[in-house]
């Protein structure tokens, strides 16, 4: 007697419908766009690697916070190309503007 085996499915394929199934896709598709945005950041504009963060997705308008305005003024200099490397990643979630905004009271602990 052989048992059927069913063929390999990579654990990365599963999660979207797991997360689907859950009621978590709306999680999954900002923590995707969290991530994208700092790897494209820590690679395009690395001075403010570290010093900014995604906090929301807005329809198609990517939310982000800066720790100080040079950091800010940076990434809006920058805007066009992060946003068009931000739209070819596969966690680009379709963003078409980035917002950015100053973190209140500087410098993040």
């Amino acid at each position: 007697m052989t048992a059927r085996r069913r063929p390999m499915v990579r654990l990365g394929d599963l999660i979207p419908d797991a997360a689907r199934a859950l009621g978590l896709e709306d999680e999954l598709r900002l923590s995707r766009a969290i991530a994208t945005f700092e790897a494209l950041v820590a690679e395009r504009v690395p001075a403010a690697a570290g010093a900014c963060r995604v906090v929301r997705l807005e329809g198609f308008s990517l939310v982000v916070e800066a720790d100080a305005p040079i950091v800010a003024q940076e990434l809006r200099l920058r805007s066009s190309e992060l946003l068009a490397a931000f739209a070819a990643a596969p966690g680009g979630a379709g963003a078409r503007e980035l917002r950015l905004h100053v973190r209140p009271g500087g410098r993040r602990v």
